[in-house]
């Protein structure tokens, strides 16, 4: 197993450790908020890694084939301003 593999693995065993013996309702009260924290991070780090290829000089095209992503999936992110008032 690679070291990624293992540091995945060692991020699943915590989640299970994390809600161990709770209630079936506070189990998942608090996997809700570790699956929005989680999101939330994973998605702040994938606009920063596509803004940086961008600002490398990377097509969009390039970014999306690098990254495993649609080219539209690229757009969506570079055009995403994450500090932009919310329409909510």
């Amino acid at each position: 197993m690679d070291d990624r593999a293992e540091e995945v693995q060692r991020v699943l065993e915590a989640i299970d450790a994390a809600t161990e013996g709770e209630p079936p309702e506070a189990r998942a009260r608090r996997l809700t908020e570790l699956l929005k924290s989680v999101s939330d991070k994973v998605r702040r780090e994938r606009r920063q890694a596509v803004l940086e290829m961008q600002a490398s000089g990377m097509t969009y095209r390039q970014i999306a084939a690098a990254s495993g992503i649609s080219f539209g999936r690229v757009r969506q992110i570079i055009a995403d301003n994450p500090d932009a008032p919310s329409a909510e």
